[in-house]
């Protein structure tokens, strides 16, 4: 028998909600109300590799301004035993070592609590990679729920049995392997919160970049208009704005054409499912 969990160690990045309650508390606490931000909770056995880069540039700004809000649930509080294990050796033989199911389900328990039990709102996801190719249009669906958990992976990876019990989404951000998910997770992170209202400020940027129409984005340009004898493309200079979309959609489409035939052919199949895929 393993001893009792003690309460995870949690670290909150954000703005504190101000609101009444029955019991007083504390102006700071390690687990503040945040004020209705979209929030990304992150299960890892490297709380202080966070905010990371997601503190800097907009996403930092944003963070700051309380659009959203980062917690780290420290996931050797949920260790086993006098030095808290959180790993085994993997059933069957094999290097390596894998994170135990009753570990990982103690800190799904402590990370589903309520308001954070309904999936709809708060998916629960490990990044690992077999999962599903992370999208935009994922990205774009993350940033509209209410925020997300998510389970860095190390070692050899998480025994099954938890991820299927706890119907676990898997996502991957390529086919490569990483020593854990903590980069992996900040990435994904960044995609999604990017995509919350007033982060980037300018919305057309998002409606305009890679992949939101299914297509690579079409190369970009600024001054100086000549520089080492390549010159910006005349079209763009011409101030003439439907020929300047007609050039960006071409450029767009051969550049996923030639570098994302995979892209091409289900854009190819969007527009015109009977059509030649290949054009």
């Amino acid at each position: 028998m393993g001893e009792t969990p003690t309460r995870p160690h949690t670290k909150s990045h954000g703005r504190l909600a101000i609101g009444p309650t029955l019991t007083p508390r504390p102006l700071l606490d390690d687990t503040p109300e945040l004020a209705g931000a979209w929030r990304a909770r992150v299960i890892t056995l490297f709380p202080d590799a966070f905010p990371g880069i997601l503190g800097q540039s907009l996403t930092g700004k944003a963070l700051q301004r309380g659009l959203w809000a980062l917690e780290t649930i420290d996931l050797r509080a949920f260790g086993i035993g006098k030095h808290k294990n959180v790993d085994d050796t993997p059933a069957g033989g094999g290097a390596g070592m894998v994170l135990r199911a009753d570990v990982i389900a103690a800190a799904f328990q402590a990370a589903s609590a309520p308001p954070f039990d309904n999936r709809a709102d708060w998916p629960l996801i490990y990044v690992s990679p077999r999962g599903r190719p992370f999208s935009q249009a994922m990205a774009q669906r993350f940033s509209r729920t209410r925020g997300i958990t998510i389970l860095c992976g190390r070692f050899e990876g998480v025994d099954q049995r938890v991820l299927d019990h706890f119907g676990v989404e898997e996502v991957s951000l390529g086919d490569f392997v990483m020593t854990g998910g903590e980069i992996a997770a900040e990435a994904l992170i960044d995609a999604s919160v990017r995509l919350i209202p007033r982060v980037l400020g300018n919305t057309e940027s998002t409606v305009e970049e890679s992949f939101s129409h299914g297509l690579l984005e079409h190369p970009q340009y600024t001054r100086p208009t000549d520089w080492q004898g390549r010159k910006i493309p005349e079209i763009l200079l011409s101030g003439h704005h439907a020929k300047i979309a007609a050039w960006r959609t071409d450029q767009s489409e051969r550049l996923t054409k030639e570098r994302r035939p995979d892209l091409w052919r289900a854009y190819r199949h969007d527009k015109d499912p009977d059509g030649d895929q290949e054009q």
